[in-house]
């Protein structure tokens, strides 16, 4: 059943409740409405039959707030066929295809084609940090650099700069301290 056939049944219900009992007040107190809704289900009812009673938005959709077809589909293809998520479609149609989708736009997209919940089934790639290792010593050496502050025993301010170089190849920590007296 639909959401515009449970609207059609409640409606239709509440309007027969109040028919049956003949007291308004008593079947909208029953049914949790107030009987400003009943007369608008019950005008509505009478001018344009149970289509009337189906619960419309209540502005017009704005079609210039869409993003174009094109784009739409590409977005659904990528839900169905990579299982994206609406930031990795996002980022996956600026970098690859230059056009520029927000999110939420990916987000509203697929809300409205149904395709807002990833399956349950459905597990998360888990991505592998790289080691950067190098087969042959000195081809690639990471270096850093730390500043430190001392006091010595007269009160005199002293700066130490400890430097760390790492061979990714052999993983050899090499440390080398140099004093400056400020």
């Amino acid at each position: 059943m639909t959401q515009e056939q449970r609207d059609i049944k409640k409606e239709l219900a509440v309007l027969a409740h109040a028919r049956e009992t003949g007291n308004i007040s008593r079947a909208c107190r029953y049914f949790g409405i107030s009987r400003e809704a009943y007369y608008k289900w019950k005008r509505r009812y009478e001018h344009h039959g149970e289509e009337g009673l189906i619960n419309g938005k209540p502005c017009p959709s704005n079609p210039t707030l869409r993003v174009p077809a094109a784009v739409e589909e590409k977005i659904l293809y990528l839900r169905r066929k990579y299982h994206f998520g609406q930031l990795a479609i996002s980022i996956y149609l600026k970098l690859y295809h230059d056009m520029h989708v927000s999110p939420g736009g990916a987000y509203s997209v697929l809300r409205r084609n149904g395709m807002n919940r990833l399956p349950r089934n459905y597990k998360k790639k888990i991505r592998e940090t790289i080691l950067y290792e190098k087969k042959t010593p000195g081809h690639h050496v990471q270096v850093d650099v730390k500043f430190l502050s001392f006091k010595d025993s007269k009160g005199r301010k002293l700066r130490r700069f400890q430097y760390t170089a790492i061979d990714d190849a052999t993983r050899v920590r090499a440390l080398r301290s140099i004093e400056n007296t400020v």
